[in-house]
């Protein structure tokens, strides 16, 4: 099996039709076709169901795209990241994140990090859920995320739990006092990020879902910063981690709930099983002493 019967099955798998996969491709149909029938023949399981429309995979086909894309994903990133090296002869650490988490200890585990002149430091900005599939893939090293998702080949660390706080507009009524998750659901609400969750929106939502509360949501973002840009102009409030209150934004006001046990996780994540390497013990190590700093009061 070589890289480009995957890269063929990949393709036609997504276009669910061998002509206009070869298009895609810029290959001619018939030699297609006989690279797919070769894996298939090779892997002893059919891929697709032939339909007069276009091809169907079967259960082993799907659970074969998934893998293919993770093995292609993987070959991509080991060629990127072996050139960045060999351009600038340091050891690439990546890292995931979701934005809400980049107002309190990542950046200083970050600035940490990158005191080490033998390291360079990418930063990814990915849902958690794509960060556990970027793990999988070897695109990143470590993620950090708020949301608990089950993978076999993913470990997670619940790290903290941090307060959710409300953004609200300046002198809105609801900044004389810590409010209410009942007196939030009077207010119309900008929710984000938008998108099929699970997300931070849902986490959110559910707050007053489960409190048998009726919500207004005014608007759906895929950002923090246009969040807190509808709350200055007075389009509703919003709920945030405790930390992004380091944001000091015009216009915007942060209170903390009435409900101060509301909470959100700080989630990271790794690839299970893996002994540490170097970098990674160092990460660890920063990390757990930001961790108690966080902890015993002297955040950050």
């Amino acid at each position: 099996m070589e890289l480009r019967h995957l890269r063929y099955f990949v393709a036609v798998a997504e276009e669910g039709n061998l002509t206009r996969a070869a298009d895609k491709l810029f290959i001619a149909q018939p030699p297609l076709t006989r690279a797919i029938k070769q894996l298939e023949e090779e892997i002893g399981v059919e891929l697709f169901i032939r339909k007069p429309r276009g091809l169907e995979l079967t259960t082993g086909g799907e659970y074969f795209l998934e893998q293919a894309r993770q093995i292609l994903d993987k070959v991509s990133a080991t060629v990127d990241d072996t050139r960045r090296i060999a351009q600038h002869r340091k050891t690439l650490f990546s890292i995931g994140f979701v934005p809400s988490v980049f107002y309190g200890q990542l950046p200083l585990m970050v600035r940490r990090l990158r005191q080490n002149k033998n390291l360079e430091i990418v930063l990814h900005e990915l849902k958690t859920r794509e960060q556990v599939e970027a793990l999988k893939s070897g695109k990143i090293d470590i993620g950090f995320g708020r949301l608990r998702i089950e993978d076999p080949d993913v470990e997670q660390e619940n790290l903290f739990d941090e307060p959710i706080i409300a953004a609200l507009p300046a002198k809105h009524p609801l900044t004389r006092h810590p409010p209410s998750m009942k007196e939030l659901s009077e207010w119309p609400m900008v929710a984000f990020p938008s998108g099929p969750g699970p997300n931070f929106a849902d986490i959110t939502q559910g707050l007053f879902h489960r409190r048998g509360l009726k919500i207004h949501v005014v608007q759906q973002v895929n950002d923090l910063q246009t969040a807190l840009s509808l709350v200055a102009s007075d389009m509703g409030f919003t709920l945030v981690p405790e930390q992004v209150r380091r944001l000091h934004r015009e216009g915007v006001e942060y209170m903390p709930l009435e409900d101060s046990s509301i909470s959100t996780p700080v989630i990271a994540s790794r690839r299970r099983g893996e002994n540490p390497n170097a970098v990674m013990r160092l990460a660890n190590t920063i990390l757990a002493e930001l961790v108690e700093n966080r902890l015993t009061g002297r955040y950050p």
